[in-house]
């Protein structure tokens, strides 16, 4: 079989078990968050345990404000968790004397977990012990991927509620995302993959041809990594490494995991706002874009001068292709390959991904919201552009509204230029990069990018343990995370207190291609406006070269 058709073998299993978790999935979801709760009977005895253990009232419904204080304050606390535990990690059991990480790296850390980047700044087999990797780490990929889930469903009762101020409970949406949907698939893929071959141990290291070789409890995390889109390591190799992902099969179901709650979410979307085609067509902008990238990251490393270079052996280059562009496509940031040595356009193809803002198809929750606020600033264009209001889903879109979504959109390019532009001109960064010129700037720009769009994988290449790096890419890290869910949930306030507006022959279908195409040119139009001018000096140049 011809490595051509050996990939599109993968691509079509892929595709193929992505169809088939599609409906089950995103009508689970749906089920899951738009129960009305109104008697404690509806919870489980687990949840009702834990409001009453954190005294929450789980049938008390919130303003957007306080659902966004909630957000905050969930993740304050998170940050502060972890940060604490990896100070005093030398007195904690599981450490194998691997000492007090120090301030700037568990500042950067807590923040990267917190904000469901899981940005990696130390090597984890030397620097983490097994019990901050267990209830600090892996606790966080489940619940930052909830958080996201959370702020999704308040967006989307945003548009399905009318003339109220509430958008349900952060609280129960936390739980309940936790619960009974992350926690679940998580623990059967777990077995999954430990069936598969990775590995899940309790010691420091493992004997091979006399050699001792890192190990952990790997396959509990692996799961939840790629299913909460959140990319972390236990292994400093990452999904490369063979105690994480072993072979073709592992490889698929990483993959699988990495894409699935982000595409089914579309799904989610349309039962809950009860018009499933409005899913399918962000699915289908998702699809097409995603799909495209694909094509443009495999031709690019496939014609390579060296294709196989930073590819593990065990995979070839269409899996790595493969791979690469659905961890940048989505919020995860896991790798089975070095993006560094990526060809200029096949690297700069996984940069774009991450450019485009995190919809295609997006992190968990993330993706969706993210897909929604340009939906938005498609639907004001097209207003624009026939001189009417523009409306979406039967809400008008004013200048609250459209405020709110510029700021989301806006945020992650702000902090990324800034923190790039910064870090370019220091005399400090040219010792932190392995390369030179275009390809130099394309590693500055790949990290502030990942950081800025909770992506967390590093394109390598350059050394971020100074000072400098810790904080700018970790303020990075947390206003890419944080200002664009405040906006959303504002957004979500403003349109779930409006009246329904019924459907005239000027309304705009949102079911349709034209739609679709709309949004689709929004995604790229503003990816392209914001970024060409920095992608022109790195990866354009060096493609060009």
């Amino acid at each position: 079989m011809s490595p051509l058709v050996a990939g599109l073998v993968q691509v079509g299993i892929l595709v193929a078990a992505l169809a088939v978790a599609y409906r089950p999935l995103g009508d689970h979801m749906a089920r899951v968050f738009r129960v009305q709760e109104t008697e404690d009977q509806k919870h489980s005895k687990v949840e009702l345990a834990i409001y009453r253990f954190a005294r929450i009232d789980p049938n008390a419904e919130q303003k957007w404000s306080t659902y966004a204080f909630g957000v905050l304050g969930f993740s304050f606390v998170g940050i502060v968790f972890l940060y604490v535990i990896q100070r005093i990690q030398s007195v904690l059991p599981f450490a194998f004397d691997r000492g007090t990480v120090s301030e700037g790296m568990a500042f950067n850390t807590a923040i990267s977990f917190v904000t469901n980047t899981n940005w990696q700044s130390y090597v984890p087999e030397a620097v983490l012990g097994h019990t901050v990797q267990m209830i600090g780490l892996t606790v966080q990929n489940f619940v930052s991927a909830a958080v996201g889930l959370a702020v999704a469903v308040a967006l989307i009762r945003g548009f399905v509620r009318h003339q109220t101020d509430r958008l349900g409970n952060f609280w129960v949406d936390l739980v309940r995302g936790t619960l009974r949907i992350l926690l679940p698939m998580a623990f059967v893929f777990a077995i999954v993959l430990i069936a598969l071959g990775v590995t899940m141990s309790l010691k420091s290291g493992v004997d091979v041809d006399g050699q001792t070789v890192a190990n952990a409890p790997v396959a509990s995390q692996e799961a939840i990594k790629e299913l909460g889109t959140n990319g972390g390591g236990v292994l400093n190799a990452n999904s490369a490494h063979p105690f994480e992902n072993p072979n073709e099969w592992s490889n698929l179901v990483e993959i699988f995991l990495l894409l699935v709650v982000p595409v089914a979410l579309t799904r989610t979307f349309g039962r809950m706002v009860g018009q499933p085609k409005q899913g399918y067509v962000l699915l289908g902008v998702m699809g097409t874009i995603w799909s495209a990238m694909l094509a443009v990251i495999w031709a690019a490393e496939a014609n390579g001068i060296r294709p196989l270079e930073g590819k593990e052996l065990r995979f070839d280059v269409a899996a790595s292709a493969l791979f690469a562009n659905s961890t940048t496509g989505t919020s995860t940031g896991a790798v089975n390959s070095w993006h560094d040595s990526y060809t200029g356009l096949g690297g700069g193809g996984t940069l774009l991904n991450m450019l485009f803002g995190e919809m295609t198809p997006g992190g968990v929750g993330t993706g969706l919201y993210s897909i929604l606020v340009m939906a938005i600033i498609a639907m004001f264009l097209a207003g624009l552009m026939v001189g009417r209001t523009p409306e979406y889903l039967g809400k008008k879109l004013g200048r609250r509204e459209v405020t709110a979504a510029a700021v989301s959109i806006l945020a992650m390019p702000t902090v990324l230029l800034i923190g790039a532009g910064i870090a370019a001109v220091l005399p400090s960064t040219q010792g932190a990069l392995n390369n030179p010129g275009e390809h130099g700037l394309s590693e500055i720009l790949y990290a502030y990018a990942s950081a800025s769009n909770n992506n967390g994988s590093a394109f390598g290449g350059i050394t971020v343990t100074s000072d400098w790096f810790q904080s700018s890419l970790g303020l990075c890290m947390l206003f890419g995370r944080f200002v664009p869910i405040i906006a959303v949930l504002a957004l979500a306030g403003s349109l779930a207190a409006q009246k329904k507006v019924p459907v005239t022959s000027g309304t705009l279908p949102t079911t349709g291609p034209l739609f679709a195409t709309l949004l689709g040119a929004s995604v790229v139009l503003v990816a392209a406006l914001t970024f060409v001018p920095a992608l022109a000096l790195g990866p354009i140049a060096e493609a060009l070269l």
